[in-house]
């Protein structure tokens, strides 16, 4: 099992922390950014999956 202690911790801080600043550096409206970065800060793993699937740079990839 993944353990969250040690080097699983550094790495889920360091995508965490890159995930929120490229969310705050989108082009998404205020809101979105709010909503994104609380998702990333209170559920660290699942929220930096969901933003990785749904995120603002989701969408203009598709196109």
């Amino acid at each position: 099992m993944f353990e969250l202690s040690g080097f699983g911790g550094l790495l889920i801080l360091a995508l965490d922390l890159w995930a929120i600043i490229s969310v705050i550096g989108s082009s998404a409206s205020t809101g979105k950014k709010v909503l994104w970065t609380l998702l990333i800060l209170f559920l660290p793993i699942i929220g930096f999956i969901l933003w990785l699937i749904m995120g603002p740079r989701s969408a203009t990839s598709r196109v």
